[in-house]
């Protein structure tokens, strides 16, 4: 998707058309990069352009999952009751209130303009376990274990990574992507924002799926507003951790790296 910095009433009529066109195509999730509503600028002006996540946004998104019958996992740079700025994706799952993610890794050219999360929530729609993690956080290989060990079936990543070609993005993924797939046994689903922001950044369009073996299931190089739609096999899944040596996470030594959650 396209995310204009500080158009939000752009950025949410590009959202919501996203989303309509995945329900026409039976979709049961829709994700959408990192910030998608507020747009991405790494500098400390992301303050004039953040939202407090309001009722206004909460109704109106709760109601299209609910009408639609479709879990919307959408993001925006969020200021918080204390004047802090997060970057949150929410998670708007039919019939239940809406959840949130914050990211919790801070990459150093964003320290200092975004604060830092401190949960890892978990959320469970159309019969999966999924998780979110933002961008940078893909990076930190103890992230996706502790969501796998805590039962997540699908990593979700929405990204707001600029420079490069869409193929030079793909490469760049894969190298850790695949790792964070393999090991854990998960499903892991990508997007990044597509083109230019308006403030100066480009975003090579890229969004693709990982299977729990490591391979790639599906990916998509477009370069403006476009719907990827890709079918997760619960055999995939089965076929993995069905497997003693295909599936790692039953011998790991939970006595030696715990887990608090």
């Amino acid at each position: 998707m396209n995310c204009r910095v500080g158009r939000w009433d752009e950025n949410i009529d590009n959202c919501i058309a996203l989303i309509r066109k995945a329900a026409n195509k039976n979709a049961d999730m829709v994700v959408l990069p990192e910030l998608n509503l507020t747009g991405y600028a790494p500098n400390r002006n992301i303050a004039a352009y953040a939202r407090s996540i309001d009722t206004c946004l909460i109704t109106r998104f709760q109601g299209l999952s609910d009408q639609l019958n479709l879990a919307i996992l959408a993001g925006l740079a969020e200021k918080a009751d204390n004047h802090k700025v997060f970057a949150s994706h929410l998670v708007f799952v039919p019939g239940t209130f809406y959840g949130k993610y914050r990211k919790l890794h801070i990459p150093p050219h964003e320290q200092g303009i975004f604060a830092p999360g401190d949960s890892i929530p978990l959320f469970a729609h159309a019969g999966i376990t999924f998780g979110i993690q933002l961008c940078y956080d893909a990076h930190f290989p103890e992230l996706s274990t502790t969501m796998a060990v805590k039962g997540v079936d699908l990593i979700v990543l929405p990204h707001a990574s600029p420079r490069g070609t869409p193929l030079e993005k793909h490469r760049s993924w894969m190298r850790h992507l695949s790792a964070r797939a393999f090991d854990n046994g998960v499903f892991i689903a990508a997007v990044n924002q597509a083109g230019s922001n308006g403030a100066g950044l480009h975003f090579p369009g890229l969004s693709l799926v990982v299977g729990p073996d490591g391979n790639l299931v599906s990916r998509s190089l477009a370069q403006k507003n476009h719907l990827h739609v890709v079918d997760l096999d619960p055999a995939h899944l089965h076929h993995v951790r069905s497997h003693k040596m295909r599936y790692f996470l039953p011998s790991r030594r939970n006595d030696l790296f715990p887990v608090t959650f």
